[in-house]
Formats: C-alpha cells, structure tokens, sequence
C-alpha cells in the first residue's frame, strides 16, 4: 500500500486545480504527494459539488493526520453569494454528516472562497506581486479573457498568493475581502515555518 498524499485538495474546475496545484509546489509539497479532486464537468454545480463532499474529505483528512501530517485545501467559488454563506454551507454539510465543525487549531482545512470567481484572484494576483487595483469584487471577470491567458496568469497568481500567505507578508491596505479571508485560512492547513 503506498504512503498517503501530504496534501489534498476539492475543487471546482480546472482552473481551481491549476492555481492551488501550483500553490502546494511552491510551498515545497512533492508533486508526487499532492491529490486533487475536481467536480465532474457536465454533472450540475461545482460549487454543491464540492459541498457535497467537503465532509467526506475532512473525515479522511482527520484520519489521515492520525497516521501522517496532511492538509485539505477546498476551493470553489462564491459567485454571488456571500463568503459568509459559503463557509456556513460548508459548515452544515459537516453537521448533516454528524461531524463536528472544523477546528481552528487540530483541522489542517483550508477554505478558500474567492468571490464571484478563481478568476478575481487571478487578476487581483498576477500584476507582479503587487495588488491590481481595477479588480473588484463586485463584478465577475469568469469570461473576460480567453482560457489561453488565464493560464499564462495563474503561475504569477499563485506566487503572489504564496508571497502573502507567508507569515511577515506585509499586505495591501486594500485588500480584496475573500483573498484576505483565504490567506488567513492558510496557517490552518500549513505549518508556520514554511
């Protein structure tokens, strides 16, 4: 039997896998120990999709970390919901399957919810390491480029993501909310001293 993965991941598309994918190698994970599940495409909503089996893979996760030091990172968008409302549905999925709620220190979970979309981190992240200041929440950029560019971007999104996920980042005052909630989630999933 081979040696569970270091870190999973529940996401709703390809994009999703792709920024955290890269995310979770430049944090220093072995690309061999990094098992990403994504919603099926053509299979109704990514999003209860990804509620749907949120409680299952924190139950693995819980039982995993009691062999070997794992992390979950779930990804899935907002859209237009609130960040508050998604993280309560993520919530009552663990209560519908008779699970106790996360626990901020022992549940290495982290939930990132970017509003409306993936693609309002990736052009919030990828102007250099340094905050686009045209990109608001208040709109979704889900269509506005070709999938071809928003591939060229997410390498440059997810270096500045790890960049402010660091433990003295100094971030931008202005602050898109969900990117501020996601990098806050971090420290539950990985260690520190990264």
């Amino acid at each position: 039997m081979s040696s569970p993965s270091k870190a999973y991941a529940l996401v709703e598309d390809k994009r999703h896998r792709q920024f955290i994918y890269r995310f979770l190698v430049l944090v220093g994970i072995n690309r061999n120990s990094i098992s990403i599940e994504v919603s099926p495409a053509g299979r109704g909503s990514g999003k209860q999709w990804v509620c749907k089996n949120f409680a299952r893979q924190v139950e693995l996760c819980r039982k995993r970390n009691a062999k070997s030091s794992t992390c979950l990172f779930v990804v899935m968008d907002a859209d237009q919901l609130s960040l508050a409302k998604c993280t309560s549905n993520l919530d009552a999925s663990l209560v519908a399957a008779n699970q106790p709620k996360l626990d901020p220190i022992r549940d290495r979970v982290a939930r990132l919810i970017p509003k409306w979309s993936i693609e309002t981190w990736i052009l919030y992240l990828s102007a250099n390491g340094a905050p686009n200041p045209a990109v608001s929440e208040g709109k979704s950029y889900k269509n506005s480029k070709p999938s071809e560019q928003w591939n060229e971007l997410i390498p440059f999104a997810s270096k500045t993501f790890l960049m402010w996920t660091k433990p003295a980042a100094v971030l931008p005052a202005k602050l898109l909310a969900s990117l501020r909630h996601g990098i806050e989630e971090v420290p539950r999933a990985l260690p520190a001293d990264r």
